[in-house]
């Protein structure tokens, strides 16, 4: 199991709106740095990442990020999540202010 499913489940009702909403614009959302913190203490460094999904699957390279295979295998749990990702791609990244960000992004297939 995903040490980040928790803290990816708890969030999952504002990212399907970010996703919803990020048709019309960019979205961003300010997550809980000691909850991630918290799932994982051994972590060091960075917990950036950056996740290109496109029709159920991750178009870009994860397999180095743990904190973004959970937030895909948060994701397919989803049927709207799914759905959303068969009519658009969406770029999912969070910074390291630990700020979630969500854009429907062109040209990824």
């Amino acid at each position: 199991m995903n040490t980040y499913l928790p803290v990816w489940n708890k969030y999952r009702p504002a990212i399907l709106r970010m996703m919803i909403n990020s048709t019309i614009e960019p979205q961003q959302y300010k997550m809980s740095k000691h909850e991630f913190q918290a799932m994982d203490a051994k972590q060091r460094g960075s917990y950036n990442f950056t996740l290109q999904v496109s029709k159920g699957r991750a178009v870009n390279n994860i397999k180095d990020s743990v904190i973004a295979q959970g937030l895909l295998e948060v994701l397919l749990l989803s049927q709207k999540a799914k759905e959303l990702s068969e009519t658009a791609a969406y770029e999912i990244m969070m910074d390291r202010q630990f700020v979630l960000h969500v854009r429907v992004a062109e040209g990824i297939n």
